[in-house]
């Protein structure tokens, strides 16, 4: 019997088939290294910790009760980011409001905003200037609609593929583009005023 600390270098798709055989020790090596990962996706849409929490967390038991079913088409990430996804789009059709509140700073697993933004000059200011322009994304994002908000949060941020993204959200490669297209647009708009807002 293999102990715990084993499945450490062991690849995701020899964990899934030890898992899909009933070892328990294989799937919480997946779920322990992919937690973060699926916590992030679903609070990148949801806005909100504890409903991004309750979204993964039932991920994870749709994902142990669905295992059987992956056949390994996609990777296991693109699999569960899936399930992640639905979950989180079904919760926000129930609750169907928007969030508009503010949070104090993007996950850091969502990366990317850092990562996009022009290398700039060290100043004393720096911090600050990034602290603003993190709210700033946010406050915008809020202000997307959810179809617009998950394209652009899986292409910018988790840097998904448009044939990916076509995937995971069940809709057509034109679709994505298109939905792309007019998040970016509005982002910009969006961003622009609240830049204008916080200089007047």
């Amino acid at each position: 019997m293999s102990s715990p600390k084993d499945f450490s270098a062991v690849a995701d798709d020899v964990l899934v088939r030890k898992a899909k055989r009933g070892d328990m020790v294989a799937f919480e090596e997946l779920v322990a290294r992919h937690r973060d990962k699926m916590f992030a996706r679903a609070f990148s849409l949801m806005r909100n910790e504890e409903e991004a929490t309750d979204v993964s967390q039932e991920a994870w038991v749709k994902c142990w009760q669905r295992l059987k079913q992956f056949e390994g088409e996609s990777s296991f990430v693109t699999w569960m980011t899936r399930i992640v996804i639905n979950l989180s789009l079904d919760q926000l059709r129930k609750l169907k409001r928007h969030r508009a509140e503010s949070i104090e700073q993007l996950d850091e697993d969502l990366g990317g905003v850092e990562r996009q933004m022009p290398v700039v000059v060290k100043n004393p200011t720096e911090g600050l200037e990034r602290a603003e322009l993190r709210q700033r994304i946010d406050k915008a994002l809020a202000q997307l609609s959810e179809a617009h908000r998950t394209v652009l949060v899986l292409h910018e941020f988790e840097e998904l593929e448009y044939k990916q993204i076509a995937k995971v959200v069940g809709c057509s490669i034109g679709t994505v583009m298109s939905r792309l297209f007019y998040a970016r647009r509005k982002m910009a708009v969006l961003l622009a005023g609240l830049k204008r807002e916080e200089q007047s």
